[in-house]
C-alpha cells in the first residue's frame, strides 16, 4: 500500500495516496451542502438537548429550558376532557341506574363511559366483547351466577367473588373428591347425571338413579332439587347448556373432585363511584342483562 498523493490519469483528480491491489482511492471530498447539514443537525441536537428534557439523571432527568413533557401534556388534555365532561358525569352519578337506562341521553352517555372502561379493566378476562373464555362468564347472554339485574350486578362489579372483600360473594364449588366426600365411581356417576340433565350423551351402563341419588345428597342444597341453581350462592343451572368450564366428562369430574374458586376482583375504590355505574349499564345492556 502506498500513502503519496498524486493525479489520477483517467480521471484527472487527485488521489489520497492509498491503493491496494493496484487500486487508487480517489480524494473526492463530500458536498459542501452535505457537509454544511450534517454540521447543522449537530448544532440542532445541541440546541434541542438545551431546550427540551434530554439527558437522565441519577433520579431524574433534565428538564430543559422549554420545560415540555408529553406526560404533562397528555394529563393536561385528560383534565380538559374531565372538565368537558364533569357537568354530564354529575347528572349521572346523582340519576339512579333505572332513570339512567329510561334517559336515552343519558343511557348513551353511560354506555359511551362503560365501554372504555370495560375495556381497560375487564375485557382482559370477559373478553372486548364480553362474550367470556373458559371460566370467565360471558355477559352477553342471560345466565348470571350471582343475578342480572341492574342492582345485583352492581354489587358483584363492586364487591366481587371471593375478592376478600367483606361484602364480595362467597359461595364456592366444593372438592368433592379430593376432600374425601365422594369415591371416584361416585363422582363419575353423578358427572353423567349431571350430564344427562341437559341432554348430553352419557356413559354406557351408566346407572340413572344412583346418579340422581348422589346428586340429591350433595348437590341439591346448592343447585336446587331441580338443579335449576341458585343465585344466592352462586350455583349455576345444571339444566341448560350453558357451561362455565365445559361439558365433557372428563371435565365435569375435575370439578366434581377439585371444586372451582374463580375470584372476581372488587372494584370499588378502584373506580370511582360514576364509573362503576356507567359500568354497570354498559354490562346490563350487552344483551343478558335482565
Amino acid at each position: 500500500m502506498s500513502e503519496h498523493s498524486e493525479i489520477d490519469q483517467p480521471s484527472g483528480r487527485s488521489t489520497t495516496g492509498h491503493e491496494w491491489d493496484g487500486i487508487k482511492e480517489l480524494n473526492t471530498p463530500l458536498p459542501r451542502w452535505w457537509v454544511l447539514s450534517f454540521y447543522a443537525t449537530i448544532l440542532w441536537a445541541i440546541g434541542y438537548w438545551v431546550v427540551y428534557p434530554a439527558w437522565p439523571l441519577v433520579s431524574g432527568y433534565t428538564t430543559g429550558l422549554f420545560h415540555y413533557s408529553t406526560r404533562a401534556s397528555v394529563a393536561g388534555d385528560l383534565a380538559d376532557l374531565e372538565r368537558l365532561r364533569g357537568e354530564k358525569m354529575a347528572v349521572l352519578g346523582t340519576a339512579s341506574l333505572g332513570d339512567i337506562e329510561k334517559d336515552p341521553a343519558l343511557l348513551a352517555l353511560a354506555r359511551a363511559r362503560g365501554k372504555t372502561v370495560f375495556a381497560d379493566n375487564c375485557a382482559p378476562c370477559h373478553g372486548s366483547g364480553g362474550a367470556g373464555a373458559k371460566g370467565f362468564p360471558n355477559l352477553n347472554d342471560d345466565d348470571w351466577l350471582w343475578g342480572g339485574s341492574l342492582d345485583q350486578i352492581m354489587q358483584t362489579i363492586q364487591f366481587g367473588a371471593r375478592s376478600g372483600h367483606a361484602k364480595a360473594h362467597e359461595g364456592q364449588m366444593l372438592a368433592f373428591g379430593r376432600d374425601g366426600m365422594l369415591k371416584r365411581d361416585e363422582i363419575v356417576t353423578v358427572a353423567n347425571y349431571v350430564r344427562s340433565l341437559s341432554g348430553l350423551s352419557t356413559a354406557p351402563n351408566f346407572d340413572a338413579t344412583a346418579g340422581k341419588k348422589i346428586f340429591a345428597e350433595n348437590c341439591a342444597t346448592c343447585h336446587g332439587e331441580n338443579a335449576k341453581g341458585n343465585q344466592e350462592v352462586g350455583a349455576p343451572n345444571l339444566t341448560d347448556q350453558i357451561w362455565l368450564y365445559g361439558s365433557d366428562e372428563a371435565t365435569l369430574i375435575e370439578t366434581l373432585t377439585n371444586g372451582r374458586a374463580g375470584v372476581m376482583p372488587a372494584w370499588v375504590g378502584r373506580l370511582d363511584p360514576v364509573t362503576i355505574k356507567a359500568l354497570t349499564v354498559y354490562v346490563h345492556s350487552l344483551g343478558g342483562g335482565k
